[in-house]
Protein backbone atom coordinates (compact mmCIF):
# COMPACT_ATOMS: atom_id res chain seq x y z
CA UNK A 1 0.00 0.00 0.00
CA UNK A 2 1.40 3.40 -0.99
CA UNK A 3 2.29 5.81 1.81
CA UNK A 4 3.29 9.47 1.91
CA UNK A 5 6.84 9.86 0.59
CA UNK A 6 6.73 6.86 -1.75
CA UNK A 7 7.48 7.43 -5.44
CA UNK A 8 4.39 6.18 -7.27
CA UNK A 9 2.98 5.75 -10.77
CA UNK A 10 -0.72 6.54 -11.00
CA UNK A 11 -2.74 5.58 -14.06
CA UNK A 12 -6.13 7.08 -14.83
CA UNK A 13 -8.38 6.49 -17.79
CA UNK A 14 -6.55 9.17 -19.80
CA UNK A 15 -3.23 10.01 -18.11
CA UNK A 16 -0.26 8.48 -16.26
CA UNK A 17 1.47 10.45 -13.49
CA UNK A 18 4.71 9.76 -11.61
CA UNK A 19 5.91 11.53 -8.52
CA UNK A 20 6.06 11.62 -4.73
CA UNK A 21 2.84 10.74 -2.91
CA UNK A 22 2.02 13.62 -0.57
CA UNK A 23 0.04 13.71 2.68
CA UNK A 24 -3.59 14.46 1.81
CA UNK A 25 -5.10 17.53 3.51
CA UNK A 26 -8.65 17.08 4.80
CA UNK A 27 -9.84 19.72 2.34
CA UNK A 28 -8.78 17.40 -0.50
CA UNK A 29 -10.56 14.33 0.81
CA UNK A 30 -11.37 12.16 -2.19
CA UNK A 31 -8.24 13.21 -4.07
CA UNK A 32 -4.69 11.85 -4.20
CA UNK A 33 -1.93 14.48 -4.21
CA UNK A 34 1.32 13.84 -6.06
CA UNK A 35 4.43 16.05 -6.35
CA UNK A 36 5.68 15.86 -9.95
CA UNK A 37 9.31 16.07 -11.03
CA UNK A 38 8.82 19.72 -11.99
CA UNK A 39 8.00 20.52 -8.34
CA UNK A 40 4.28 21.15 -8.82
CA UNK A 41 1.63 19.27 -6.84
CA UNK A 42 -1.46 17.93 -8.55
CA UNK A 43 -4.65 16.46 -7.15
CA UNK A 44 -6.11 13.39 -8.85
CA UNK A 45 -9.75 12.43 -8.39
CA UNK A 46 -9.70 9.02 -6.68
CA UNK A 47 -12.73 7.88 -8.67
CA UNK A 48 -10.69 8.19 -11.87
CA UNK A 49 -7.63 6.25 -10.68
CA UNK A 50 -7.29 2.80 -12.25
CA UNK A 51 -3.98 1.66 -10.68
CA UNK A 52 -1.39 2.94 -8.24
CA UNK A 53 2.06 1.33 -8.37
CA UNK A 54 4.81 1.98 -5.82
CA UNK A 55 8.10 2.46 -7.68
CA UNK A 56 10.22 3.27 -4.63
CA UNK A 57 9.39 2.98 -0.93
CA UNK A 58 10.36 5.89 1.27
CA UNK A 59 11.97 5.38 4.68
CA UNK A 60 13.06 8.61 6.42
CA UNK A 61 16.65 8.37 7.59
CA UNK A 62 17.21 8.82 11.27
CA UNK A 63 20.60 8.99 12.92
CA UNK A 64 21.11 6.90 16.01
CA UNK A 65 21.31 9.23 19.03
CA UNK A 66 24.70 9.42 20.69
CA UNK A 67 25.16 8.12 24.20
CA UNK A 68 24.57 10.83 26.78
CA UNK A 69 27.75 11.39 28.86
CA UNK A 70 27.67 11.46 32.67
CA UNK A 71 29.40 14.34 34.45
CA UNK A 72 30.30 14.05 38.12
CA UNK A 73 28.79 16.69 40.37
CA UNK A 74 25.86 17.64 38.14
CA UNK A 75 22.25 16.92 39.18
CA UNK A 76 20.23 14.27 37.37
CA UNK A 77 17.48 15.68 35.15
CA UNK A 78 15.09 13.62 33.05
CA UNK A 79 13.60 14.97 29.82
CA UNK A 80 10.24 13.40 29.02
CA UNK A 81 8.90 13.92 25.52
CA UNK A 82 5.16 13.99 24.86
CA UNK A 83 5.00 15.54 21.37
CA UNK A 84 3.79 18.91 20.15
CA UNK A 85 5.42 21.63 18.02
CA UNK A 86 8.63 21.50 20.07
CA UNK A 87 8.93 17.90 18.87
CA UNK A 88 7.84 18.65 15.29
CA UNK A 89 9.86 18.97 12.13
CA UNK A 90 9.23 19.15 8.41
CA UNK A 91 9.77 16.12 6.23
CA UNK A 92 11.10 17.99 3.24
CA UNK A 93 10.32 15.14 0.84
CA UNK A 94 6.62 15.16 1.66
CA UNK A 95 6.17 18.67 3.03
CA UNK A 96 4.39 17.26 6.08
CA UNK A 97 5.06 18.28 9.68
CA UNK A 98 5.48 15.46 12.16
CA UNK A 99 5.83 15.22 15.94
CA UNK A 100 8.94 13.14 15.50
CA UNK A 101 11.77 14.26 17.81
CA UNK A 102 12.58 12.27 20.92
CA UNK A 103 14.28 13.59 24.04
CA UNK A 104 17.61 12.14 22.82
CA UNK A 105 17.21 14.21 19.66
CA UNK A 106 16.81 17.35 21.74
CA UNK A 107 20.14 16.67 23.44
CA UNK A 108 21.86 16.12 20.10
CA UNK A 109 20.40 19.29 18.64
CA UNK A 110 20.97 21.40 21.78
CA UNK A 111 24.13 19.98 23.44
CA UNK A 112 24.57 22.97 25.79
CA UNK A 113 21.78 21.63 27.99
CA UNK A 114 24.20 18.91 29.10
CA UNK A 115 26.23 21.63 30.88
CA UNK A 116 23.52 21.97 33.52
CA UNK A 117 22.72 18.35 34.36
CA UNK A 118 23.26 14.69 33.72
CA UNK A 119 20.44 14.02 31.32
CA UNK A 120 18.22 11.03 30.89
CA UNK A 121 15.76 10.76 28.04
CA UNK A 122 12.30 9.25 27.98
CA UNK A 123 9.35 9.25 25.61
CA UNK A 124 5.93 9.15 27.28
CA UNK A 125 3.80 9.66 24.17
CA UNK A 126 3.88 11.36 20.78
CA UNK A 127 0.78 13.49 20.47
CA UNK A 128 -0.15 17.02 19.49
CA UNK A 129 -1.50 18.82 22.53
CA UNK A 130 -4.94 19.56 21.07
CA UNK A 131 -5.53 15.80 21.29
CA UNK A 132 -4.57 15.57 24.97
CA UNK A 133 -7.14 13.86 27.21
CA UNK A 134 -7.24 13.67 31.03
CA UNK A 135 -6.04 10.07 30.78
CA UNK A 136 -2.80 11.40 29.27
CA UNK A 137 -2.25 13.54 32.36
CA UNK A 138 -2.26 10.38 34.45
CA UNK A 139 0.26 8.78 32.07
CA UNK A 140 2.55 11.77 32.47
CA UNK A 141 2.16 11.74 36.26
CA UNK A 142 3.11 8.07 36.40
CA UNK A 143 6.16 8.76 34.22
CA UNK A 144 7.16 11.60 36.57
CA UNK A 145 6.80 9.34 39.59
CA UNK A 146 8.94 6.67 37.92
CA UNK A 147 11.71 9.14 37.08
CA UNK A 148 11.84 10.49 40.62
CA UNK A 149 12.00 6.93 41.96
CA UNK A 150 14.97 6.35 39.65
CA UNK A 151 16.85 9.30 41.15
CA UNK A 152 15.89 12.33 39.07
CA UNK A 153 16.40 15.64 40.87
CA UNK A 154 14.36 17.57 38.35
CA UNK A 155 12.17 16.78 35.36
CA UNK A 156 11.53 18.59 32.07
CA UNK A 157 8.44 17.68 30.06
CA UNK A 158 8.25 18.77 26.42
CA UNK A 159 4.66 19.37 25.34
CA UNK A 160 2.52 21.13 22.74
CA UNK A 161 1.54 24.71 23.48
CA UNK A 162 -2.23 24.58 22.92
CA UNK A 163 -3.12 22.77 26.14
CA UNK A 164 0.14 23.19 28.04
CA UNK A 165 -1.58 25.19 30.78
CA UNK A 166 -4.16 22.43 31.30
CA UNK A 167 -1.44 19.82 31.71
CA UNK A 168 0.58 22.06 34.03
CA UNK A 169 -2.48 22.51 36.25
CA UNK A 170 -3.34 18.81 36.16
CA UNK A 171 0.16 17.70 37.19
CA UNK A 172 0.10 20.34 39.95
CA UNK A 173 -2.77 18.44 41.56
CA UNK A 174 -1.70 14.91 40.63
CA UNK A 175 1.67 15.19 42.39
CA UNK A 176 0.99 14.61 46.09
CA UNK A 177 3.85 16.61 47.59
CA UNK A 178 5.91 19.10 45.61
CA UNK A 179 9.48 18.24 46.51
CA UNK A 180 11.37 18.84 43.26
CA UNK A 181 10.81 20.91 40.09
CA UNK A 182 8.76 19.61 37.19
CA UNK A 183 9.21 22.04 34.32
CA UNK A 184 6.99 21.98 31.25
CA UNK A 185 8.31 23.60 28.09
CA UNK A 186 7.18 23.88 24.50
CA UNK A 187 7.70 25.82 21.28
CA UNK A 188 5.52 28.14 19.25
CA UNK A 189 7.65 27.46 16.17
CA UNK A 190 8.93 24.06 15.12
CA UNK A 191 12.48 23.10 15.98
CA UNK A 192 13.73 23.02 12.39
CA UNK A 193 12.87 26.71 11.74
CA UNK A 194 15.48 29.44 12.11
CA UNK A 195 13.13 31.48 14.30
CA UNK A 196 12.29 28.54 16.55
CA UNK A 197 11.99 29.26 20.26
CA UNK A 198 12.51 25.59 21.06
CA UNK A 199 16.24 25.71 21.75
CA UNK A 200 16.17 28.54 24.27
CA UNK A 201 13.00 27.26 25.95
CA UNK A 202 14.56 23.83 26.36
CA UNK A 203 17.88 25.24 27.58
CA UNK A 204 16.19 27.42 30.19
CA UNK A 205 13.86 24.60 31.26
CA UNK A 206 16.77 22.24 31.88
CA UNK A 207 18.63 24.98 33.77
CA UNK A 208 15.55 25.53 35.94
CA UNK A 209 15.06 21.81 36.61
CA UNK A 210 18.72 21.52 37.59
CA UNK A 211 19.33 24.75 39.52
CA UNK A 212 16.10 26.41 40.70
CA UNK A 213 15.70 26.04 44.46
CA UNK A 214 11.94 25.65 44.24
CA UNK A 215 9.67 22.66 43.82
CA UNK A 216 6.39 22.03 42.08
CA UNK A 217 5.02 22.16 38.56
CA UNK A 218 5.89 25.18 36.45
CA UNK A 219 6.22 26.26 32.83
CA UNK A 220 9.30 27.73 31.18
CA UNK A 221 8.74 29.71 27.97
CA UNK A 222 10.03 32.90 26.32
CA UNK A 223 9.55 35.99 28.49
CA UNK A 224 9.83 38.42 25.55
CA UNK A 225 9.58 38.10 21.78
CA UNK A 226 13.38 38.27 21.65
CA UNK A 227 15.80 35.70 23.06
CA UNK A 228 16.34 37.56 26.34
CA UNK A 229 15.12 35.15 29.01
CA UNK A 230 12.38 32.69 29.83
CA UNK A 231 9.74 33.09 32.52
CA UNK A 232 9.25 30.36 35.08
CA UNK A 233 5.53 30.42 35.92
CA UNK A 234 3.51 28.48 38.49
CA UNK A 235 1.62 25.64 36.80
CA UNK A 236 -1.77 26.70 38.18
CA UNK A 237 -1.36 30.37 37.24
CA UNK A 238 -0.25 30.24 33.62
CA UNK A 239 -2.18 30.70 30.39
CA UNK A 240 -1.44 30.86 26.67
CA UNK A 241 -2.42 34.43 25.74
CA UNK A 242 -1.48 34.63 22.05
CA UNK A 243 -1.84 32.22 19.15
CA UNK A 244 1.69 32.57 17.77
CA UNK A 245 3.95 34.97 19.70
CA UNK A 246 6.98 33.41 21.31
CA UNK A 247 6.16 35.09 24.63
CA UNK A 248 2.55 33.88 24.58
CA UNK A 249 2.59 32.28 28.04
CA UNK A 250 1.92 34.75 30.84
CA UNK A 251 1.16 34.52 34.55
CA UNK A 252 -2.41 35.46 35.49
CA UNK A 253 -3.17 36.89 38.94
CA UNK A 254 0.38 36.00 39.97
CA UNK A 255 3.96 37.09 39.39
CA UNK A 256 6.38 34.80 37.57
CA UNK A 257 8.52 32.74 39.90
CA UNK A 258 11.75 33.68 38.14
CA UNK A 259 13.55 34.73 35.00
CA UNK A 260 15.74 31.99 33.55
CA UNK A 261 18.54 33.15 31.26
CA UNK A 262 20.02 30.95 28.51
CA UNK A 263 23.40 30.89 30.26
CA UNK A 264 21.79 29.37 33.34
CA UNK A 265 21.49 32.46 35.54
CA UNK A 266 18.27 32.58 37.59
CA UNK A 267 16.68 35.81 38.82
CA UNK A 268 13.96 35.14 41.38
CA UNK A 269 10.91 37.41 41.14
CA UNK A 270 8.28 35.73 43.33
CA UNK A 271 9.57 33.98 46.45
CA UNK A 272 6.23 32.38 47.32
CA UNK A 273 6.90 28.77 46.32
CA UNK A 274 7.70 25.46 48.01
CA UNK A 275 11.41 24.67 48.32
CA UNK A 276 13.28 21.64 47.06
CA UNK A 277 13.51 18.79 49.51
CA UNK A 278 14.51 15.16 49.65
CA UNK A 279 12.11 12.26 49.95
CA UNK A 280 9.83 10.13 47.85
CA UNK A 281 7.45 11.72 45.36
CA UNK A 282 4.07 10.05 44.93
CA UNK A 283 1.01 10.80 42.83
CA UNK A 284 -2.75 10.74 43.27
CA UNK A 285 -4.50 8.03 41.30
CA UNK A 286 -8.09 9.18 41.90
CA UNK A 287 -9.51 11.34 39.14
CA UNK A 288 -13.00 11.93 37.73
CA UNK A 289 -13.08 13.49 34.27
CA UNK A 290 -16.88 13.83 34.15
CA UNK A 291 -16.52 17.62 34.33
CA UNK A 292 -17.40 20.25 31.72
CA UNK A 293 -16.09 23.77 31.18
CA UNK A 294 -18.68 26.20 29.78
CA UNK A 295 -18.37 29.84 28.78
CA UNK A 296 -21.34 31.98 29.81
CA UNK A 297 -22.60 34.16 26.98
CA UNK A 298 -25.72 36.25 26.21
CA UNK A 299 -28.62 34.16 24.96
CA UNK A 300 -27.14 30.78 25.89
CA UNK A 301 -29.63 27.93 26.07
CA UNK A 302 -30.10 26.66 29.67
CA UNK A 303 -30.80 23.17 28.28
CA UNK A 304 -27.05 22.81 27.78
CA UNK A 305 -26.93 21.99 31.49
CA UNK A 306 -29.57 19.28 30.99
CA UNK A 307 -27.39 17.71 28.31
CA UNK A 308 -24.43 17.32 30.65
CA UNK A 309 -26.68 16.09 33.45
CA UNK A 310 -28.19 13.43 31.20
CA UNK A 311 -24.72 12.40 30.03
CA UNK A 312 -23.71 11.62 33.62
CA UNK A 313 -21.42 14.56 34.27
CA UNK A 314 -20.72 15.33 37.92
CA UNK A 315 -19.57 18.92 37.68
CA UNK A 316 -19.59 22.03 35.52
CA UNK A 317 -17.21 24.97 35.70
CA UNK A 318 -18.92 28.12 34.44
CA UNK A 319 -16.56 30.73 33.02
CA UNK A 320 -18.96 33.49 34.04
CA UNK A 321 -18.79 37.21 33.31
CA UNK A 322 -16.89 39.65 35.53
CA UNK A 323 -17.42 38.92 39.23
CA UNK A 324 -19.19 35.66 38.42
CA UNK A 325 -22.44 36.64 36.78
CA UNK A 326 -24.66 34.29 34.79
CA UNK A 327 -28.12 34.88 33.25
CA UNK A 328 -30.67 34.75 36.09
CA UNK A 329 -33.76 36.41 34.61
CA UNK A 330 -36.26 35.40 31.93
CA UNK A 331 -36.21 32.39 29.64
CA UNK A 332 -32.41 32.35 29.45
CA UNK A 333 -31.95 32.09 33.20
CA UNK A 334 -29.67 29.19 34.06
CA UNK A 335 -30.94 28.95 37.64
CA UNK A 336 -33.87 26.49 37.18
CA UNK A 337 -31.72 24.03 35.24
CA UNK A 338 -28.86 24.44 37.67
CA UNK A 339 -31.12 23.77 40.68
CA UNK A 340 -32.43 20.61 39.03
CA UNK A 341 -28.87 19.44 38.33
CA UNK A 342 -27.72 20.28 41.86
CA UNK A 343 -30.62 18.29 43.33
CA UNK A 344 -29.31 15.31 41.33
CA UNK A 345 -25.79 15.67 42.69
CA UNK A 346 -24.05 17.97 40.21
CA UNK A 347 -21.50 20.51 41.44
CA UNK A 348 -21.06 24.00 39.96
CA UNK A 349 -17.94 26.16 40.10
CA UNK A 350 -18.10 29.86 39.21
CA UNK A 351 -14.91 31.24 37.64
CA UNK A 352 -14.48 34.42 35.62
CA UNK A 353 -13.86 34.63 31.88
CA UNK A 354 -12.20 38.03 32.39
CA UNK A 355 -9.25 36.01 33.77
CA UNK A 356 -7.77 38.84 35.84
CA UNK A 357 -9.24 39.73 39.22
CA UNK A 358 -11.47 37.48 41.30
CA UNK A 359 -15.07 36.41 41.58
CA UNK A 360 -17.19 37.58 44.51
CA UNK A 361 -20.40 35.96 45.76
CA UNK A 362 -22.00 38.93 47.53
CA UNK A 363 -21.47 42.21 45.62
CA UNK A 364 -24.70 41.99 43.57
CA UNK A 365 -28.07 40.37 44.16
CA UNK A 366 -27.66 37.96 41.26
CA UNK A 367 -24.36 36.76 42.73
CA UNK A 368 -26.10 36.07 46.04
CA UNK A 369 -28.60 33.90 44.17
CA UNK A 370 -25.72 31.69 43.08
CA UNK A 371 -23.87 31.53 46.37
CA UNK A 372 -26.79 31.43 48.83
CA UNK A 373 -29.69 29.94 46.87
CA UNK A 374 -27.80 27.30 44.91
CA UNK A 375 -24.60 26.81 46.89
CA UNK A 376 -22.29 27.26 43.91
CA UNK A 377 -18.59 27.41 44.72
CA UNK A 378 -16.81 30.60 43.67
CA UNK A 379 -13.29 30.08 42.32
CA UNK A 380 -11.82 33.34 43.62
CA UNK A 381 -8.96 34.32 41.24
CA UNK A 382 -8.46 30.83 39.83
CA UNK A 383 -8.30 30.48 36.06
CA UNK A 384 -11.32 28.69 34.54
CA UNK A 385 -9.00 26.04 33.04
CA UNK A 386 -7.38 25.45 36.41
CA UNK A 387 -10.79 25.23 38.07
CA UNK A 388 -11.86 22.69 35.43
CA UNK A 389 -8.83 20.53 36.15
CA UNK A 390 -9.05 20.93 39.92
CA UNK A 391 -12.71 19.89 40.05
CA UNK A 392 -11.79 16.63 38.30
CA UNK A 393 -9.17 16.01 40.96
CA UNK A 394 -11.55 16.96 43.80
CA UNK A 395 -14.36 14.69 42.52
CA UNK A 396 -11.87 11.85 42.35
CA UNK A 397 -11.50 12.18 46.13
CA UNK A 398 -14.81 13.49 47.47
CA UNK A 399 -18.46 13.39 46.42
CA UNK A 400 -20.49 14.94 49.25
CA UNK A 401 -21.38 18.60 48.73
CA UNK A 402 -19.73 19.75 51.95
CA UNK A 403 -16.46 17.89 51.37
CA UNK A 404 -16.25 18.89 47.71
CA UNK A 405 -16.63 22.54 48.73
CA UNK A 406 -14.03 22.19 51.49
CA UNK A 407 -11.45 20.51 49.26
CA UNK A 408 -12.05 22.78 46.28
CA UNK A 409 -11.56 25.88 48.43
CA UNK A 410 -8.35 24.50 49.92
CA UNK A 411 -5.22 25.98 48.33
CA UNK A 412 -3.39 22.90 47.04
CA UNK A 413 -0.83 24.15 44.51
CA UNK A 414 -0.94 27.93 44.59
CA UNK A 415 -4.10 28.09 42.49
CA UNK A 416 -5.50 30.79 44.79
CA UNK A 417 -3.73 34.08 45.47
CA UNK A 418 -4.28 35.43 48.96
CA UNK A 419 -4.22 39.03 47.70
CA UNK A 420 -4.85 40.72 44.35
CA UNK A 421 -1.74 42.74 43.57
CA UNK A 422 -1.80 45.53 40.93
CA UNK A 423 1.55 44.54 39.39
CA UNK A 424 0.20 41.11 38.40
CA UNK A 425 -2.20 42.61 35.82
CA UNK A 426 -0.96 42.04 32.25
CA UNK A 427 2.54 41.24 33.48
Amino acid sequence: MAKAGDIVRIETETETYEGILMPRPEMLDGFTVVKLDNGYNIGIDNSKIKTTTVKEKYTPKKEKPKKIPHKKGLPNVSILSTGGTIASRIDYRTGGVYADYTAEDFIQLCPEIANFANLKAGKVMNIMSEDIHPSHWMEMAKAVEKEFEAGAEGIVITHGTDTLHYTAAALSFLIKEHKRPIVLTAAQRSIDRGSSDAFMNLTCAVAAAAKFDGAGVMTCMHGTSSDDYCLLIRGTKVRKMHTSKRDAFRPVNDLPLAKIFPGGMIETINKDYPKRQKGAVAIHHNWDDRVALMTVYPGMDPKIIDFYLNEGYKGIVLAATALGHIPTEGKHSLLPNMRKAIDKGMHFIIASQTLYGRTHPYVYTNLRKLSVDTGCIFAEDMLPETAYVKLQWVLGHETSREKVKWLFEKNIAGEYSTRSLPDTFLY
